[in-house]
């Protein structure tokens, strides 16, 4: 008989300290000595996770009424500028919005994050306008994240669904989001954790959807939708994973509750700012099928090698590689030998998946079934700009 499980019998283990729960790493030896079937029975939860360069990321802040009043038309954290279209006292930082006289290194939103999150001093100025109800034009202080009253993390795209490795074929070294590369294939370089990450052991969008619980930067958060740019019509091998960036996350959660072990400030030499994310999300063993997919292994997961120095939107596609020859330290391109090195932590990853996993054991985390399914036919297109005189 086909083993069948719900999200409330799983979460009833959970309660009773009954579930049997295990890593996306942990269940791969399983399956290789059982079948499914006989695993599915046995294991309840498999945890997943990644923590890497998430640059879709900031924070909503309250920072509460001064006296008198004022309408924030223009703020400033640390002098880095923050969105405040939409109301009084409310700002959105975003964490690769860099500070507009930088001195020695680079400083952005993601700084001012993890300043906030280490208890840290930060230097808030506003502007406004005047007006009847708001007559104060100008506040200046210095705030911690005790003394803001809502700081919650919400970011328009974590957690990317495979991503594209990067590499160099011109004479030049190039300065990017995927790091330094090298001259004349001198590296490769790629961001995704491969047979850890969540959305390669949910390929399909099963049980990740709108509403489920997640560990998020230390504490825990929720998918509050699809994530920007999620692609999931990209192309797919044979055990439904896609090969290249495909569906991204949503997430929210509570900054105040976070840890700067899980979220960190970045600085790419040439480029810019970003914020490094710890995601971890527990996929349900709801039946054999299930199994097969959080068994994934990484070199069952491939992903494109690209080449950078191309500067245009349809990079040309230089390889066709597994996450195991990526993991392995080198890759052969047009019978080269290049070295290959990670942006994202696999040995993050899996404390993340491991801190899950006991949060789970211990009765401190339960499942939520998602309300709502990510879309499953989504493409991304290129900007379409008209001119003035269009329609």
């Amino acid at each position: 008989m086909s083993v069948k499980k719900t999200y409330s019998e799983i979460n009833e283990k959970i309660k009773k300290g009954e579930a049997v729960v295990v890593t996306a790493e942990e269940i791969i030896p399983m399956v290789e000595e059982k079948d499914a079937e006989a695993v599915a029975q046995e294991v309840d939860v498999v945890t997943t996770a990644t923590f890497g360069p998430m640059c879709s990321s900031g924070v909503f802040l309250n920072f509460g009424h001064s006296d008198p009043p004022i309408r924030m038309k223009k703020v400033w954290l640390n002098d880095v500028p923050a969105y405040s279209g939409i109301a009084a006292v409310d700002a959105y930082l975003g964490a690769t919005e860099e500070k507009e006289k930088n001195g020695e290194g680079l400083y952005g939103g993601a700084h001012v994050i993890q300043d906030l999150l280490d208890g840290k001093k930060v230097k808030l100025r506003a502007l406004g306008t005047g007006t009847d109800c708001y007559p104060n034009k100008e506040v200046e202080g210095y705030i911690t994240l005790a003394d803001i009253n809502e700081a919650f993390m919400f970011n328009a795209r974590n957690a990317y669904q495979n991503y594209a490795a990067a590499t160099n074929s011109t004479s030049k070294t190039l300065y990017t989001y995927m790091g330094v590369l090298l001259p004349k294939f001198g590296n490769v370089t790629y961001s995704t954790s491969g047979q850890l990450s969540p959305l390669l052991n949910d390929p399909e969008y099963r049980t990740i959807g709108i509403g489920t619980r997640i560990f998020f930067g230390g504490t825990i958060g929720y998918v509050s939708w699809n994530g920007t740019q999620h692609n999931s019509n990209q192309k797919r091998t044979e055990n439904g994973v896609p090969v290249g960036p495909a569906g991204t996350l949503s997430l929210i959660g509570n900054l105040k509750e976070m840890s700067s072990e899980f979220i960190k400030a970045a600085v790419y030499e040439k480029y810019g700012v970003s914020l490094f994310v710890g995601v971890g999300i527990p996929i349900p063993v709801l039946d054999a099928e299930m199994v097969k997919k959080v068994a994934v292994k990484d070199e069952e997961i491939y992903t494109l090698v690209i080449d950078y120095g191309v500067p245009k939107r349809g990079r040309p596609v230089l390889a066709r590689v597994s996450y195991a020859e990526l993991k392995s330290g080198h890759i052969t391109i047009e019978g080269k030998q290049v070295p290959t090195a990670p942006l994202s932590s696999i040995k993050k990853a899996r404390n993340i998946a491991n801190i899950l996993k006991d949060w789970i054991l211990q009765g401190s985390f339960f499942l939520q079934e998602p309300v709502q399914s990510l879309p499953a036919n989504n493409s991304v297109g290129p900007m379409k700009l008209k001119g003035a005189c269009e329609e």
